[in-house]
């Protein structure tokens, strides 16, 4: 578990807080509303609810509290150490505790007063152990207010920790304060350590990464040490022997030989060897930084007979760095990383794991096919090629360097006729005049084309003479031309064209010669395929002759109609232009009231294709109010849109909603 896994934790409500959040949970969840004329049974169980209800509130926030808060003993030991260091162990594990028996306390508590509950003789009586079985559950939060604003400040604290995974591959810088040890992590990776000319700038843990073959590492800035017992270092100190202790890392010592960080070589010798059996089994590497002051070769006899001591240690590695010109950075960067990489894998060979790997590992050794040696060959040209270098003069030209000569991006233009394939090239950059002599130079491409032109006339006046024009049908440009003109001649709508497949996608599917054929084509062909068709003939005539007395019989009833209605229009002082009747109209028909008068009235085809299905007016009436009623939910919404301000609710929905009752609680 890394720190980043501890940072989830909820923040910590204030004792007063604990208790609003509580006791306002218990007023609006459970009923409100009792009277002394309920069963006594039924007031028990009211208030009996409540403090039960108060007591589970209690334990979940404060089991929650327990259970994100880590135990430090299940924590990685680094983690443990750390947590230690800096919210003092005892302290940490005192404030839970205590935490954890308050709950306890406030369950003891509900139950008791549950118990006398049962026994309550009256509405005032439950009421007041109800009161006091509260009373004494705030009390007993009220006292765990400094537990819960220790556990608050280590949440923030925790959440500003940078994130430290312990099992990942680490470089872990160490030394005396002010040697440079912030400013290597700035040079390698991209945290923002701040740099100052004074000790103790970096006052906690600092976490960069990098990335080095493909893996990512993250690199630990600590802060100084200075050379006195552990029991008198400070708080600061302790994190980067805390860290030095725990983590699988490679530890980079790093020294001033210039002594400009206030302390002298001899004292940094000694805060390494002092530490040393911290890091004994870890690769180490000694970072002689700031050589662009002072060098190792330039030191004083004593002082360098005490780092070549250090330097001289079996498993030390020796680096010279200057981070104010980034001399050795890298080389510190990767030879760090190496060690380290190696470490890991002699660790790895040495445990009892590789036993059971290396059984299924089968290393294949190539045989040659023959007996000829062959060398390995490389290429006189590859072995001479020189590596780019811009400040060299003889080195091939580039595009880049033209364009930057010639304005740069957006003001040159590549030449493409620097690419052409051409006979000579001496020939491309010649221009091309496009006339000469007055003429266009594209007709003279051809050479030929004068002679192709003559005889593709003659070719077009002997087909006009043959008359192969005028006797050809119409030609099309496209098959969708072709398409929409027969559309044209087969549906005779002058949009027939624009109309397309959507014009014909609701047509009824019957065959091309099903309105062309006849009774006497269809006899024809039944004869010839062997059937009679004398029957088919008959009852043909016999449809024939009733479907024309239908005919005759309805034109005789218009005739008799137009002629009553002309007549009641002249009784009744109607004129023929107010009967003006709507292009759908079929009908006009006379209607007697009750006071006798006779009253015109319209029934058009859209009517009619109404009452289908209806059995009279009073049912089209009750059809239309049914299908008004039905479209009333649908406008009201209409009437909403967009720009229409919308107003939000400001207040929770139990407040809106009233209380509940003494009866059902799974809704309001």
């Amino acid at each position: 578990m890394s720190t980043s896994g501890l940072k989830a934790i909820a923040p910590v409500p204030t004792a007063a807080d604990f208790l609003d959040i509580v006791l306002s949970k218990t007023q609006r969840k459970t009923p409100t509303v009792i009277h002394k004329n309920f069963k006594i049974s039924r007031i028990r169980n009211f208030y009996m609810r409540k403090v039960k209800f108060c007591q589970d509130c209690f334990d979940e926030k404060l089991g929650a509290i327990l259970t994100e808060f880590p135990m430090l003993d299940d924590l990685h030991p680094f983690l443990s150490s750390l947590m230690n260091v800096l919210y003092d162990k005892n302290h940490y594990k005192l404030a839970l505790g205590q935490l954890r028996t308050a709950r306890h306390l406030i369950d003891h508590v509900a139950k008791d007063y549950c118990r006398l509950l049962k026994f309550g003789d009256s509405l005032y009586r439950c009421k007041q152990l109800k009161k006091a079985a509260l009373g004494r559950m705030a009390t007993i939060m009220r006292r765990q207010k400094d537990p819960l604003a220790y556990l608050e400040q280590v949440r923030q604290h925790i959440s500003r920790l940078p994130a430290i995974d312990p099992n990942t591959r680490t470089l872990l810088v160490c030394g005396y304060p002010n040697v440079g040890k912030s400013s290597f992590i700035n040079k390698v990776t991209r945290a923002d350590v701040d740099v100052q000319p004074y000790a103790f700038t970096t006052k906690s843990l600092f976490v960069g990464h990098l990335d080095y073959k493909y893996l990512r590492w993250q690199v630990i800035d600590t802060p100084g040490i200075l050379d006195h017992p552990l029991e008198e270092m400070n708080t600061i100190e302790m994190q980067s022997i805390t860290a030095m202790a725990h983590l699988k890392s490679a530890i980079l010592y790093f020294m001033d030989l210039s002594e400009q960080c206030g302390y002298t070589v001899e004292a940094q010798c000694k805060l390494f060897h002092s530490i040393k059996p911290l890091f004994a089994t870890k690769p180490t590497v000694l970072v002689l930084n700031k050589i662009d002051v002072m060098k190792l070769e330039e030191l004083h006899p004593d002082n360098r007979a005490l780092v070549q001591e250090i330097i001289d240690t079996e498993g030390v590695i020796c680096v010279q760095t200057s981070c104010a010109t980034e001399e050795g950075v890298m080389d510190l960067k990767n030879k760090a990383c190496d060690a380290l990489l190696a470490h890991r894998v002699d660790l790895k060979m040495k445990g009892s794991k590789i036993t059971s790997v290396a059984n299924r590992i089968h290393v294949a050794q190539p045989k040659p096919r023959d007996d000829v040696v062959r060398a390995p060959c490389i290429p006189d040209a590859v072995k001479n090629r020189k590596k780019f270098d811009k400040d060299d003069p003889d080195r091939p030209r580039l595009l880049r360097d033209e364009e930057l000569e010639q304005g740069g991006a957006g003001v040159y233009n590549i030449n493409i006729k620097r690419d052409y394939l051409l006979a000579n090239p001496e020939w491309k950059f010649d221009i091309m005049p496009e006339f000469m002599d007055g003429k266009n130079v594209a007709d003279f491409v051809d050479p030929d084309i004068a002679d192709k032109l003559e005889a593709l006339e003659r070719e077009e006046e002997r087909l006009e003479a043959e008359g192969f024009y005028a006797n050809e049908e119409e030609m099309f440009d496209s098959d969708d031309e072709r398409e929409a003109l027969e559309m044209v001649d087969r549906v005779g709508h002058k949009n027939a064209a624009q109309m397309g497949k959507k014009g014909t996608k609701n047509q009824a599917r019957l065959p091309r010669t099903a309105g062309l054929r006849t009774i006497t084509e269809l006899t024809e062909q039944l004869t010839k395929a062997g059937y009679d068709p004398s029957r088919i003939q008959e009852r043909a005539e016999m449809l024939a002759k009733i479907q024309g007395a239908k005919s005759k019989r309805k034109r005789d009833d218009d005739d008799d109609e137009d002629v009553d209605m002309e007549s009641a229009d002249d009784e009744d002082g109607f004129e023929d232009e107010d009967m003006d009747v709507d292009a759908g109209a079929k009908k006009v028909k006379k209607v007697k009231t009750n006071s006798g008068r006779a009253v015109p009235k319209r029934i058009t085809a859209a009517r009619e294709g109404q009452m289908s299905g209806l059995r009279d007016e009073r049912q089209l009436n009750k059809t239309r109010e049914l299908h008004k009623f039905a479209q009333r939910p649908r406008n009201a919404l209409a009437k909403a849109g967009e720009a229409d301000r919308k107003i939000q609710t400001k207040m929770p929905r139990h407040l809106f909603a009233g209380k509940r009752k003494g009866g059902k609680t799974d809704r309001r």
